[in-house]
């Protein structure tokens, strides 16, 4: 094993594997030869984090320092992310409710008093009170929701503004209290490098018009890697638009990274080599497998939900949001990139319970989709771990569950849509428009706690680049066989038969890595 001992090959006397099976993990014994590509440890936590948030404020990329930028009787608008950062919840307090302490005593100290802190969901689910209070801290909750401090709302016509448009035809509309402020001040959480940089703004706080500018199947077709924006087009076109932002809006972007502690004590195995764990570490995993396997799923749900992640902050950088950026990806890229030498023919991964879709909520069978074939396929730079037309091979139980008050419009496209055509073009042209303007979706996100109407769309077509690349998926597992053929998969009772399956694709004497999730792990193929 090399590099931080993140990269190692299964010999006879290697102990089993842990793979994430949604709330439940299967241990499986791997083929030797097998690759086991595992994170990386997390970065050491800066010792006085305040201290840095203060640092990063004064001392900012390509900008006059905060306090310089204020004056009394100004209007602000502080912007924060959604509850889809990070995953699983942190520890509190949470770095949004860090930043904000620092931020708004300034702001008084200045003068400033018209302040508005809105939570930048875009098309994702509004945020309750109790998720809200969670995130920024009960003394700000109970000093400015809700009418201070709120969710964004992309259907609210009335409180969008039109920017204009990029080069490319890019509309940029955006909330109408955002970019009317004297400044406005972005608050991200960096858990992957797709995030933050003109993302924030040109996103979390877009609707329908910008959202279409990306979030389409010929742009994600056009991405080599999500998780590398100089290859995504995705990042290209909010860059575009995030600069027309920038030639209207006095930015102030606050940006921090946070290391791969994601584990709490009793949970802290999952992130080690089966080969070094300890009498006790097995202990704990027995342990916890037991009591998983007494419990309904709902409840299997929240027994991790509910234990947070004592995450440490690594990065914090503010000012001007493209010079503020690189240096967060710097930081993004060291805590999650492992070098890896060569394709492989067949790519073994685990499905956890959990994405940026359904925190409090449930992993329906279209963010299966999306974390197979749309975040774990692109966890890489330069080129993708495995070859142009090997098996990707997923660990999940896929139930045909959806939660009907977040999820709603994802059951119609999956049980409606998807048994008529899986081929997103065909999706974007026959149907996107129609469930984007359905009266009843749009309430439930205006309303209620709703993704928009058109969000599963967004959703497969993030799925594309990977299906367009990968020649067969297999799914071990699964409860309910109909929800992979849904999906265009095929299915296997268990990890040996899915390997059986796959030789027939790539094969009898394939080369085969696991990706050993979670905490994120990135790959660099040499």
């Amino acid at each position: 094993m090399d590099l931080e001992r993140n990269v190692v090959t299964i010999d006879r006397g290697s102990a089993p594997r842990i793979f994430w099976y949604g709330e439940d993990f299967l241990l499986e014994d791997l083929p030797p030869g097998t690759r086991v590509i595992y994170p990386r440890k997390p970065l050491a936590a800066l010792k006085d984090p305040m201290a840095a948030i203060r640092y990063a404020i004064s001392h900012p990329e390509n900008s006059e320092p905060l306090f310089a930028l204020l004056t009394p009787g100004m209007k602000v608008t502080i912007a924060i992310d959604d509850i889809s950062l990070p995953l699983p919840q942190m520890e509190r307090p949470d770095v949004r409710e860090r930043v904000l302490s620092v931020v708004l005593p300034l702001l008084a100290d200045y003068g400033v008093e018209d302040i508005h802190i809105i939570v930048a969901t875009a098309f994702h689910r509004r945020m309750t009170g109790p998720e809200i209070e969670r995130v920024v801290g009960s003394k700000v909750f109970r000093a400015y929701w809700p009418d201070r401090l709120y969710n964004h709302d992309g259907e609210d016509e009335e409180n969008m503004k039109l920017l204009g448009t990029t080069d490319r035809g890019e509309i940029v509309k955006l909330n109408r209290r955002a970019v009317e402020s004297d400044l406005l001040i972005y608050v991200n959480i960096n858990l992957v490098p797709m995030d933050g940089g003109h993302k924030s703004v040109a996103v979390g706080l877009s609707g329908y018009d910008s959202l279409r500018a990306h979030h389409n199947p010929k742009v994600m077709l056009e991405c080599d890697s999500y998780m590398d924006p100089g290859r995504s087009e995705l990042a290209s076109s909010a860059n575009r638009q995030g600069r027309l932002v920038k030639e209207h809006v006095k930015v102030f972007n606050i940006e921090t990274v946070l290391n791969t502690n994601m584990f709490a004590r009793q949970m802290d195995f999952l992130a080690k080599n089966e080969d070094e764990f300890t009498d006790g570490d097995w202990l704990k995993f027995r342990g916890l497998k037991w009591t998983l396997n007494k419990l309904p799923r709902a409840a299997k749900r929240e027994v991790f939900m509910r234990v947070p992640s004592p995450y440490g902050i690594i990065s914090v950088n503010a000012g001007e949001t493209e010079a503020v950026h690189v240096k967060t990806l710097e930081k993004s890229f060291q805590q999650y990139c492992v070098p890896v030498k060569g394709q492989a023919d067949i790519v073994l991964a685990g499905i956890p319970y959990i994405s940026p879709y359904n925190m409090n909520s449930i992993l329906n069978p279209i963010l299966v989709q999306v974390l197979g074939l749309g975040y774990l396929f692109n966890s890489y730079r330069g080129k993708p771990l495995l070859r142009k037309g090997g098996v990707l091979i997923l660990t999940h139980p896929a139930p045909d569950e959806f939660h009907p008050d977040h999820h709603p419009s994802y059951i119609e496209f999956f049980h409606r849509l998807l048994p008529e055509t899986r081929d997103s073009f065909e999706l974007h042209r026959r149907y996107e428009h129609q469930f984007a303007k359905d009266p009843s979706y749009m309430s439930m996100y205006r309303k209620g706690n709703a993704y928009h109407g058109v969000h599963p769309f967004y959703m497969w077509y993030w799925g594309d680049k990977g299906r367009s690349h990968v020649g067969r998926v297999i799914l071990v597992g699964p409860v309910s066989p109909h929800v992979p053929e849904i999906l265009g998969w095929d299915h296997a009772p268990n990890l040996v038969e899915a390997l059986d399956m796959a030789k027939d694709t790539v094969g009898p004497s394939p080369e085969i890595s696991m990706l050993h999730y979670a905490p994120i792990v990135m790959t660099d193929v040499e």
